[in-house]
């Protein structure tokens, strides 16, 4: 005789339909807005005088600024790959989630190599009438390590607490990015093309990790502490604060009946820019993640 008592159904987190359109066309950008990057600030005169005037100020705060950057980048390395094996074993062995964690890793390996092929194969700099340095430093190894690690960190991390992982780990790239422009290692734009082509390897990436079962069902924002809206109200108001900044900076400097000479108002946009760049990517990428993964389906009885 069979009991007609039913086992209770589970239900199995899969992507919401339509987001791997959206994960593509996010992919697309990334790869688009890095050659965009490239050719205005690499190819122009006006995009190299910008981002050459925003490294040269950098001279002008470099004093006790410029000590604590290169402390941090000198750890930003080890800080980096400890933050991402830890909690990517973390989660690898306490759920075993070992074909998500080697995906995730392997996208974090392939941002780097990428970027240190790219500085071998893009061509130099071109004379543009703007003192530079020909040599290629585009995109900065040090962001790309920095926020590929928070960004495989963030892949690893449930969807309840992807929000806060995502604005914390925006935040570290953003400060080395930041620290390698106040140290004069790399100019602006090679940070944003950092944090573009960390997004190209790793928003793919996430699509696979979002397919791979119930662990990536939640219920939405507010739900918990990881998952507040505040996650998200913070990085937009940083960001508009930045443009203010960004807007004001170059008014300064822009023709007209009370232009200045620049002394830090390059630098200060440059600034700007990198925290725009981070934090735009933060703000969407979480968004994207989010949207994917609410969708619940109950499996077949």
């Amino acid at each position: 005789m069979t009991s007609s008592r039913q086992l209770p159904t589970r239900t199995l987190a899969r992507p919401a339909p339509g987001s791997a359109f959206l994960f593509v066309l996010s992919t697309l950008a990334c790869i688009a807005g890095l050659f965009a990057t490239y050719y205005f600030f690499v190819q122009t005169t006006t995009g190299q005088f910008i981002d050459e005037s925003a490294l040269v100020e950098a001279v002008e705060i470099h004093g006790p600024a410029g000590k604590a950057a290169t402390r941090f980048l000198d750890l930003l390395p080890t800080i980096s790959l400890v933050m991402a094996a830890v909690v990517v074993l973390f989660v690898t062995v306490i759920r075993r989630h070992w074909a998500e964690a080697g995906i995730a890793v392997a996208a974090c390996i392939g941002a780097n190599v990428a970027t240190q092929v790219l500085k071998d194969l893009l061509p130099p700099r071109p004379d543009k009438g703007v003192l530079t340095l020909e040599l290629n430093s585009l995109p900065s190894g040090h962001t790309t390590l920095a926020a590929s690690a928070a960004a495989a960190v963030f892949l690893m991390a449930s969807p309840r607490w992807r929000p806060m992982a995502g604005f914390i780990g925006g935040s570290f790239a953003i400060a080395s990015g930041v620290s390698t422009l106040i140290n004069q290692w790399h100019r602006p734009a090679d940070v944003v093309a950092a944090f573009l082509l960390v997004g190209a390897f790793m928003i793919p990436a996430g699509w696979l990790i979002l397919r791979r079962g119930s662990w990536n069902e939640w219920d939405g924002f507010g739900e918990h502490v990881g998952s507040a809206r505040i996650w998200l109200t913070l990085p937009v108001l940083i960001g508009l604060a930045s443009a203010v900044v960004a807007v004001f900076s170059l008014i300064r400097i822009a023709p007209s009946p009370w232009q200045e000479a620049s002394t830090t108002n390059y630098f200060w946009a440059g600034i700007a820019l990198i925290v725009i760049a981070g934090y735009l990517a933060t703000v969407a990428t979480t968004s994207l993640f989010a949207f994917a993964a609410r969708r619940r389906i109950a499996p077949r009885r």
